[in-house]
């Protein structure tokens, strides 16, 4: 790796800790522009192999068994443009027969590949166990181009005990970048989820308005903000998003989880100027089979 990289994502790093702090007022002059689209606006439905969790991590003699063709299978009934295939539930490593089957089965349904996920922690230090989690990035990056995945979903991570904001801020910034640089030679995107540690949005801005990459945005979530008002949280990400996941519930501080406003979160989306998927990821108690169609054709009246 060259030193002008190197010495650009020093930088960054610097620039993540400024932006948390109101002692550095002159970093937000780094902020990641929101995304410029031209042409008609266009969301597609998608369906996160995730919404089958219940199925697809079923023993395999039980009968409630699925398997990820069998998801494609299931999908193709929901009259869907694309599906978001987890990585949970694709063996690792796959073989290249494997990956070849999937993508010919989403095409014969005529599905496309939304964007797949995986799961990697970089706030750590350097050391060994961040660099597994590149080499885990590396290997999915290839296994999902394979596949025809236009984006991944990644994780910031959740730092460790007795790190601070800023610290975690501070590592992800770089090693995101890094993981960018990897993803972005195969020609794919890196969303980087509102998830655990980022859930609180104070927490998420300093990394997207610091992150500097052609292969970087937002997976936005839009039940994983806790917040008095998610909604607010969900258009301030909008406009960075490169893939979004809806959820059927929203989760205000100190509140039960209640339904979400899917017509407002749509507007939001459609004022925002977002074109992409928009890919439900199913995590309520109601059995799957019977709430995911009626959701989707609820999203769908609303496009």
């Amino acid at each position: 790796m060259n030193q002008p990289t190197l010495t650009r994502r020093s930088l960054l790093s610097a620039a993540a800790i400024a932006a948390v702090s109101p002692m550095f007022p002159a970093a937000r002059t780094l902020a990641m522009e929101p995304i410029k689209r031209t042409g008609r606006q266009h969301l597609k439905l998608s369906l996160a192999a995730y919404s089958m969790r219940k199925y697809l991590g079923a023993a395999k003699d039980s009968a409630d068994a699925m398997d990820m063709l069998g998801f494609i299978d299931w999908a193709a009934t929901l009259n869907l443009d694309s599906v978001e295939l987890t990585s949970y539930w694709i063996p690792d490593p796959p073989t290249p027969e494997y990956l070849a089957q999937i993508k010919q089965h989403c095409h014969l349904h005529g599905l496309n590949v939304s964007g797949g996920a995986i799961r990697n922690n970089f706030t750590l230090p350097a050391g060994d166990e961040l660099e597994k989690w590149f080499k885990h990035v590396e290997s999915w990056v290839e296994y999902y181009a394979a596949i025809g995945a236009p984006v991944i979903r990644i994780f910031a991570g959740v730092p460790p005990k007795g790190t601070s904001d800023e610290e975690g801020i501070a590592r992800a910034i770089p090693n995101i970048e890094r993981a960018c640089d990897i993803a972005g030679k195969r020609g794919i995107m890196l969303g980087l989820e509102n998830h655990d540690y980022l859930t609180n949005i104070d927490r998420l801005m300093p990394i997207i308005e610091a992150v500097k990459s052609p292969w970087f945005g937002v997976n936005l979530d839009t039940g994983n903000f806790n917040s008095p008002d998610p909604y607010i949280d969900i258009e301030r990400v909008a406009p960075y998003a490169v893939n979004v996941q809806v959820k059927a519930e929203i989760h205000r501080t100190g509140k039960p989880k209640e339904p979400a406003d899917l017509k407002r979160v749509v507007k939001i989306l459609k004022d925002s100027g977002y074109s992409g998927p928009l890919a439900l990821e199913y995590e309520a108690e109601e059995e799957p089979r019977t709430a995911i169609p009626r959701l989707l054709d609820e999203l769908r009246s609303y496009l």
